[in-house]
């Protein structure tokens, strides 16, 4: 009688101790505990948006914001007329920052940065610098300083529209 006791407490804890570890994993699942960057672009959101498409959907809503395209292409020597001011911007927010496109102050904190009032954009890391035959960083920081606060609010709402219908 005392075995069969005994051997019905263990299948109690056993069952117990599943129950526990599995609400432990849910609890990191739904919590995203276990995802230290969960501020990133989700594959998800990449997928239903491909950032590198945005630009021409910014240019499409703000017609009066420059391009910024005059930069020539290393590989063909041309001029590389979609890399513009709005392409690099989105790309440096997303993929140098590591910053959420879905967030309105996320993209204020990197227009921020392009007035140096935030961190420090690197020259090295900047979008751009690898495939045109001049680093646009300085001609795009002048860009955006020369825009109103109105103009830089229009194209931050602009962009957080975007990737929030792409979101849904």
């Amino acid at each position: 009688m005392a075995k069969t006791m005994k051997k019905k407490k263990l299948l109690f804890l056993r069952f117990n101790l599943g129950l526990i570890i599995a609400l432990i994993t849910v609890s990191f699942i739904v919590l995203g505990l276990g995802n230290s960057n969960s501020d990133s672009i989700s594959p998800a959101v990449a997928q239903r948006i491909s950032p590198s498409d945005v630009w021409q959907l910014v240019y499409k809503q703000l017609p009066d914001l420059p391009k910024e395209n005059q930069y020539s292409s290393k590989e063909t020597g041309k001029v590389a007329e979609n890399n513009t001011l709005a392409s690099r911007l989105i790309r440096y927010h997303i993929y140098v920052k590591g910053r959420s496109p879905i967030y309105r102050l996320d993209w204020k904190l990197t227009l921020a940065d392009y007035l140096n009032a935030n961190e420090t954009i690197y020259e090295a890391s900047y979008p751009g610098k690898d495939s045109l035959t001049q680093n646009p960083l300085e001609g795009d920081r002048t860009t955006i300083k020369k825009l109103t606060r109105n103009q830089r609010n229009n194209l931050v709402q602009v962009l957080v529209d975007i990737f929030n219908t792409g979101n849904r």
